[in-house]
């Protein structure tokens, strides 16, 4: 039998990836007071997360996730949010209408501020200082005082989280997202893009569609299901004790649910079974993701299910694997054959960024998209030769036009990084390549349905 769950008992574990907080006491107050304030998400809301998910499961939608490697206190802005979720939902309506398929819409938004390092201290010019672990803990600066984490860094990350849920929501309900308005950006999408032909065709197809719907006397107004859409929140749930301060009761059920976002995902880095991690993950009710990398065996990912999803729950855990266009072949068959072998409930989710990062001849961090566009490639055709449904991606993406990854439609080479390189820690993929992303995928969930996936040439255009 399990040891009982409580949202402390992962203090008892032992514990990666966590700052040295240098005022034991100013980090327990911090904490005491975050216990006090509101709810970020709502349980109800997890819970439709969590049945859409399901369909996800059942093969029956397509798991859509993405957004910043690390929010920024200092670009936290309006225009951001609405810049970012513009160019999500105009991935979501490729997905939906040249996929024909149901997309589950999940951002890496509104409170993914924690991030894991390969090393605990960053060294320049013989200087050693902690390492940078994202805007919750502590500063990019590269000083002693920027570098010393702050917990009161978590109430900013709060606030700002309650910020964008709310701007979030808005945009979600109050009309922005309307189908007609993001038809209207895709439209505007063409005329500057070097994939405008196949832009082209889909907004003329789209149109087409629009005007059957309003013939047959569909509206498009805010209280209808084309002028409204359902989007969720996500985080890696790494700083633990921000993550308890927001677990609650669901008054509904009795049931702990984590309130500082709709889903959480265990990273690669942290997903020891005995260690405190999963010991928190496994209690919570939302659903969950976990991390897979190169390093994890099959016998180990089955107990990590057995422990997280216990009950087998549709919905419940997704699998994001993450091992890079030259490794993927080699690790999730033995996955999907050891799942299906052992009839485990999960969602197969493809994160082809972690696992292609490399440094530039110019000495920046970045990611090749064709690299990226074959670990995709790769994902779907290993789920058709198994069998199995590819149902979902992660990505890390922006909606600014930023020179962070190399390659896509206008070839941004190494010597453009330098340009727009505004990430605080990983190359992100820009607004026109996400897009160009939502093409092949598409193109992909088409081929899937029909059983027709297959090895294919590299994209030149998509």
């Amino acid at each position: 039998m399990p040891e009982r769950w409580s949202p402390d008992s992962w203090r008892k574990k032992p514990i990666v990836q966590v700052p040295d907080y240098p005022e034991p006491q100013a980090l327990a107050d911090v904490e005491k007071q975050l216990a006090t304030f509101p709810p970020l998400v709502f349980a109800g809301e997890a819970r439709n997360l969590k049945k859409a998910l399901a369909r996800v499961a059942k093969g029956e939608a397509f798991l859509l996730q993405g957004g910043d490697c690390a929010e920024s206190f200092a670009e936290h802005g309006a225009n951001n949010i609405r810049d970012f979720f513009r160019v999500f939902l105009q991935m979501a309506v490729v997905l939906t209408y040249a996929g024909a398929s149901p997309v589950v819409k999940v951002g890496r938004i509104a409170g993914q501020f924690a991030k894991p390092r390969s090393s605990p201290l960053e060294k320049r010019d013989g200087k050693e200082l902690p390492s940078y672990r994202g805007d919750i803990i502590n500063d990019i600066d590269f000083t002693e005082e920027s570098r010393r984490p702050d917990p009161r860094r978590q109430l900013a990350a709060y606030r700002q989280s309650a910020a964008t849920l709310n701007l979030l929501r808005a945009f979600a309900k109050g009309g922005y997202a309307s189908v007609e308005n993001v038809h209207q950006w895709m439209l505007q999408s063409v005329s500057g893009s070097p994939q405008s032909k196949a832009y082209a065709d889909l907004a003329d197809r789209v149109s087409g569609a629009l005007e059957f719907m309003r013939a047959c006397g569909l509206n498009f107004a805010v209280d209808s299901a084309l002028g409204t859409t359902d989007f969720y929140t996500s985080h890696e749930a790494l700083l633990l004790g921000y993550e308890q301060a927001m677990t609650r009761i669901d008054s509904t059920t009795g049931d702990w649910y984590a309130t500082s976002g709709h889903m959480l995902w265990i990273g690669d880095r942290t997903r020891q079974p005995d260690h405190a991690h999963i010991e928190y993950a496994r209690g919570v009710k939302n659903p969950l993701g976990l991390k897979c990398g190169p390093s994890l065996k099959a016998d180990d990912l089955l107990r990590l299910i057995d422990i997280l999803n216990p009950d087998n729950e549709p919905g419940r855990l997704t699998l994001i694997g993450r091992f890079g266009a030259e490794k993927v072949g080699e690790h999730l068959p033995a996955f999907i054959r050891a799942i299906k072998r052992e009839g485990r409930e999960v969602i197969w989710s493809c994160d082809p960024m972690h696992g292609n990062t490399i440094t530039s001849a110019t000495g920046y961090k970045t990611r090749p998209f064709d690299l990226i566009l074959k670990e995709v490639r790769s994902f779907f055709e290993i789920h058709a030769a198994e069998g199995t449904y590819a149902g979902g991606v992660h990505l890390e993406m922006t909606g600014q036009n930023v020179t962070e990854c190399t390659g896509g439609a206008r070839a941004i080479t190494d010597a453009d990084l330098n340009d727009r390189y505004h990430t605080v820690c990983d190359p992100r993929l820009n607004a026109e390549q996400a897009i160009d992303m939502a093409f092949l995928l598409a193109d992909l969930l088409k081929k899937e349905r029909s059983g027709a996936v297959r090895a294919m040439p590299a994209v030149a255009g998509l």
